[in-house]
């Protein structure tokens, strides 16, 4: 065995030890290191589906909740390069149903959580069973003439403002946003089992299904009452398809030079542990650009080091650990740095 061979093995060793917890007759999880645009570790560990016996794999589809915002937000930037919107266009220009308050949010506000919207989740009655889409949050949205904050004066981390994006992407564009996204993103990049989940729309392929843990049996949760809102985290995806979005995000095969660079540039500081700015759809430490996401059942992160061309992802469908911590742990082990 060569020296890189030697080293290889121990890394996949490590990682398989830290996903222990993962393997066996449990809800699972999907590990993905890319290394200059290859695979260096892929592996999945554990069910996409306890009741039905499937096992996770690197094609199994989990919901990736607000890692979904990425993809929210290079909608709004592909829009702008059309010359259909600017990012700096007055919301109430799109949705123009707003009170008055909103006067003084732009697209560009909603894109860096500077909004000061109120968050449509402590808007919904104590007994919603109703699932709510992104155009019920607009209607909760028009009965709230107030906001947190002046718009651009302060960072609040907003479901609510990646909501309207996605109603903003709808009127600009004249399709539904599940469909702009596999117009314009999804079958560009050769995605092809990835999708933003409606009812009504096509079945996910290959589909982990969310579980917690409840009287110390794993349970399903996969779906809640905001689960069918796409804006702020409705997309289901695999280490595959991710694989081929995390290439598009270093040349111009999707969005140009500049609109990466609007996407990766520090629009707002932040008080968040590990997140000194956030940007269009990204929270941006020092070199590292990454994105968490959790939904009822599932939790994900993704982490890019561009300056070192590695990605980690970690999938899972259970709702706990938060594996940021072990991808930044897998990381290192490639020695990523902040």
């Amino acid at each position: 065995m060569t020296t890189g061979e030697s080293g290889a093995a121990t890394r996949d060793a490590t990682i398989d030890g830290w996903m222990r917890d993962y393997t066996g007759q449990v809800p699972g999880a999907s590990v993905l290191v890319l290394k200059d645009g290859a695979p260096a570790f892929r592996r999945s560990y554990g069910m996409a589906d306890l009741e039905a016996g499937i096992a996770a794999s690197p094609k199994t589809n989990y919901r990736l909740a607000s890692v979904s915002k990425q993809f929210t937000a290079a909608s709004v930037l592909l829009l702008a390069e059309d010359g259909a919107l600017t990012v700096d266009d007055p919301l109430r220009r799109w949705l123009p149903s707003l009170p008055a308050a909103a006067d003084g949010i732009t697209l560009r506000h909603l894109l860096s959580h500077t909004s000061g919207l109120i968050d449509y989740e402590d808007l919904l009655p104590a007994d919603q069973v109703r699932q709510v889409h992104d155009a019920d949050v607009l209607r909760l949205l028009e009965r709230e003439d107030r906001l947190y904050f002046p718009p651009g004066s302060d960072y609040r981390y907003s479901n609510s403002g990646y909501a309207l994006l996605a109603l903003v992407v709808e009127r600009a564009s004249g399709r539904n946003f599940a469909a702009f996204l596999q117009a314009r993103i999804f079958g560009p990049l050769g995605m092809a089992a990835t999708l933003a989940r409606e009812d009504d729309g096509p079945a996910v392929k290959d589909r982990a299904f969310g579980y917690s843990r409840i009287d110390g049996q794993w349970q399903r949760t996969d779906q809640s009452t905001t689960s069918a809102v796409l804006g702020d985290g409705g997309i289901y995806s695999s280490l595959d398809d991710l694989a081929r979005w995390d290439a598009a995000l270093y040349d111009d095969r999707l969005l140009s030079a500049a609109s990466r660079a609007q996407a990766f540039a520090p629009a707002t500081a932040t008080t968040e542990p590990d997140v000194a700015h956030y940007g269009f759809g990204w929270r941006l430490q020092g070199r590292m650009q990454w994105h968490s996401g959790e939904s009822i059942g599932f939790r994900n992160v993704l982490l890019r080091f561009p300056a070192q061309r590695l990605t980690v992802v970690v999938l899972s469908n259970r709702d706990d650990p938060e594996p940021y911590r072990l991808a930044r742990r897998i990381a290192g082990l490639w020695d990523a740095v902040p």
